[in-house]
């Protein structure tokens, strides 16, 4: 008998024949998190995996943060883990691990087993009330709700026994690298880093650009885009980030266009840069923020318009059907809100018009870009001077 983590996974398990190589890279992930601590070994067990310390007694306290953000991962249980699953010793270990869990308080509860092999002679239900007979004899104040108890005592019969009343939720998911890789433009905003974790969280390895553009952004405004994309790391395994230096570039836009059209240029302009890092780091997306409507740079023939800039790679939005509560829910949910609202703005906020074009046709604002003189060569340039730094 031992404490180990049982740690569930859902969509990995409805994968055919490559479903191994989805679980070896969910195995590998959770050693890799876990390598500074000594001991800790990753086991497959019929549809779950399990995290022991062969040292010592398993720390959840330091296990279960590294492991519940995982992408792919959907609940973690500290369990007890036992080779004996004769109906009197998961009766003595059900019992033990209740009391130390609500003692004698005033709670109500209910048993759920599963068994993975129908050749055990009891049924799931017969162990159910076995259990919970004995739970309710012995521990005072005890009472049953099979409705909605206030714990569940879960006993799970695989190829050892797994008793446990606790389930921490994950986020889901798939396995981080297991679904290529993408680009994300990402601002100082509410929206873009929710758009990353959104793709990170189907298995896509992530690497971020931001535009900066001092002296009209500061170096605040920067460290928050920073300070965002070290939030995202804790969910990706490490993300680089490109800062790409772009006055000259706005600037010269700036100069160059009536200012209702200058956001929607600005983009494209800021598309085509990330495309260029895109292609150099291998990515076969690229991501942003937009959520349709939310402002006048998001109506569809706005995005339409953002798109073309794009020659090589397609551009994924994963908020674009979100509204923006949605959006703040989530972004509070992955500890990045309170990042995203502080007071630092960014150039895209800096430089808009007081009334954008909403409406904007693809083939003028092409035909208006395509005679900004030397606009491609600051780019280039740009995108040439990037800075990136590696967050982990």
């Amino acid at each position: 008998m031992r404490n180990v983590l049982l740690v569930k996974y859902g969509e990995i398990a409805t994968r055919g024949k490559n479903r191994y190589l989805v679980e070896n890279r969910l195995i590998k992930t959770i050693i890799d998190r876990l390598s500074p601590y000594e001991g800790h070994r990753v086991y497959k067990e019929q549809g779950r995996l399990l995290v022991i310390n062969e040292n010592t007694d398993i720390d959840y306290e330091v296990v279960i943060p590294h492991i519940i953000t995982m992408p792919g991962v959907t609940a973690v249980c500290p369990c007890v883990e036992t080779d004996d699953q004769s109906i009197e010793n998961l009766r003595k270990i059900a019992l033990e691990h209740c009391r130390r869990h609500f003692g004698d308080k005033p709670v109500t509860f209910k048993v759920e087993t599963k068994r993975s092999s129908k050749k055990y002679p009891m049924t799931s239900r017969e162990v159910s009330a076995d259990i919970g007979g004995c739970i309710f004899n012995n521990i005072k104040n005890a009472s049953v709700d099979v409705h909605k108890p206030d714990f569940t005592v879960w006993v799970e019969l695989r190829n050892n026994a797994y008793i446990y009343t606790k389930v921490i939720p994950a986020f889901g998911g798939l396995p981080m690298g297991t679904s290529g890789k993408a680009t994300l433009l990402m601002s100082g905003g509410i929206d873009s880093p929710v758009a990353g974790f959104l793709t990170a969280k189907r298995g896509v390895e992530i690497e971020a650009v931001y535009f900066d553009s001092p002296p009209y952004t500061s170096e605040r405004a920067k460290q928050k885009v920073i300070d965002l994309a070290q939030r995202l790391a804790v969910f990706t395994d490490g993300i680089r980030l490109n800062i790409v230096p772009f006055t000259e570039p706005q600037l010269k836009i700036y100069e160059s266009v009536a200012p209702e059209k200058m956001t929607v240029l600005l983009k494209r302009a800021m598309l085509k840069c990330a495309e260029k890092i895109a292609l150099e780091n291998g990515s076969q997306v690229l991501v942003t923020g937009d959520s349709i409507g939310q402002v006048a740079s998001q109506t569809l023939q706005a995005l339409n318009a953002i798109d073309s800039a794009a020659r090589e790679l397609p551009v994924l939005r994963p908020l674009c059907t979100m509204d923006k509560q949605e959006i703040v829910d989530v972004a509070r949910k992955i500890g990045t809100f309170d990042i995203s609202i502080r007071p630092y703005e960014d150039c895209c906020t800096i430089f808009v018009a007081k009334h954008p074009e909403t409406k904007p046709k693809r083939k003028i604002i092409e035909s208006i870009e395509s005679k900004i003189d030397g606009l491609d060569s600051l780019l280039e340039k740009a995108v040439d001077d990037r800075k990136t730094i590696y967050l982990k």
